[in-house]
């Protein structure tokens, strides 16, 4: 692949990131709605019993306490991710391999991209990443370098992806291609789609494994 086209490419894929990091948006919890000026107290109706507005007013203060924000990689994080991933665009596919002088397989280009994250330490195996690393994420929720796995003729995950945006994903596909950009939208993609993991600096664990 031409050094201009990858440099563009490269260019492309990071701006929305490098906007995220200078101008991050503060979401609402869902469901907040807001607080109006005639707001009152709860008052207890002269049917109900003092237990039932107990118990009303309990869970009403549970759900008025903040939702807790989703833990992830910072934005510098997740481009270098990115920007290292979307450098080895064309490089072959190797079984096993994990550079770009021997190729990669789809792990090995999962952690050669992960690999100047210092608080980052990924397994080999793409079933490892999916089953013992990070957290979950909705495939609605996906950001840019979180990882998606699939299942390709097998029972389990046994192939791993790094997600760009827009439903578009860079993975090693197998034997006889190279590393390249791919599609969700595509159907062989969106039916052997299994999970999705967002990746999380080592202390980002730790925290959400004490709560």
């Amino acid at each position: 692949m031409r050094p201009f086209f990858k440099t563009w490419l490269t260019i492309c894929l990071l701006l929305p990131l490098a906007a995220h990091a200078t101008n991050r948006e503060q979401r609402l919890p869902n469901g907040f709605s807001g607080y109006t000026s005639n707001s009152t107290a709860v008052r207890p109706h002269k049917n109900v019993s003092s237990n039932q507005v107990q118990h009303s007013s309990k869970r009403s203060a549970r759900s008025s306490r903040p939702l807790p924000v989703a833990a992830a990689m910072s934005p510098q994080q997740s481009s270098d991710v990115l920007s290292r991933a979307v450098n080895v665009l064309g490089t072959p596919y190797r079984w096993g391999g994990s550079s770009p002088s021997k190729g990669f397989d789809c792990s090995g280009l999962v952690k050669y991209a992960f690999n100047d994250i210092d608080e980052v330490d990924l397994p080999r195996t793409s079933n490892a990443m999916a089953s013992g690393h990070g957290i979950k994420v909705d495939r609605n929720d996906l950001k840019p370098g979180d990882l998606i796995f699939f299942n390709i003729k097998s029972r389990r995950v046994n192939h791993v992806a790094i997600y760009l945006g827009n439903d578009r994903f860079i993975h090693a596909p197998r034997t006889g291609k190279r590393v390249s950009i791919d599609t969700l939208d595509k159907p062989y993609w969106k039916s052997r789609y299994v999970v999705a993991k967002r990746v999380l600096p080592k202390s980002q664990q730790l925290a959400l494994a004490k709560r």
